[in-house]
């Protein structure tokens, strides 16, 4: 098993992987627009995506995006996907992509990292919180969309 960073060549792959993560929460299956925008993420270099790789095969990844904190003054990461295939959950993937992003933000001078998820997510709620992560109940959280 090898925690690395995604490259085009992983494309295909990648792209089955973030269409699944897109169904997990509700979207319709359509690889073609995960092929696009994962493609776009890597072109771009607007996002670290990390892959989980084990015989071969890609079954996990994590996709963080680089922010700011005024307050802080410093840089900040938004680990905004996470996902582990479904038949190789269990195995400890999750604590192997999430480490791999704080790594991330120690080499990169971050202050922290953050994430949101649906509180009905209850592997993923144990998950953060069992990798050293703390709920913030001082904030409240908004969201506006245009469409």
């Amino acid at each position: 098993m090898n925690i690395r960073d995604a490259n085009i060549t992983d494309i295909d792959n990648l792209s089955v992987l973030f269409n699944s993560y897109r169904m997990f929460y509700g979207k319709e299956s359509n690889i073609e627009i995960a092929k696009e925008f994962i493609s776009s993420r890597i072109n771009t270099n607007d996002s670290k995506i990390y892959v989980c790789e084990s015989n071969n095969y890609l079954c996990g990844f994590v996709q963080l995006y680089p922010l700011f904190s005024s307050t802080r003054v410093s840089k900040s990461w938004l680990l905004n996907d996470l996902f582990v295939d479904s038949k190789e959950r269990g195995k400890g993937y999750s604590k192997l992509l999430i480490n791999k992003a704080k790594e991330l933000v120690k080499n990169t001078d971050a202050c922290g990292m953050m994430l949101e998820t649906e509180k009905t997510n209850k592997i993923g709620n144990s998950l953060y919180l069992a990798t050293g992560f703390q709920k913030n109940d001082l904030s409240n959280f908004y969201e506006w969309t245009s469409i």
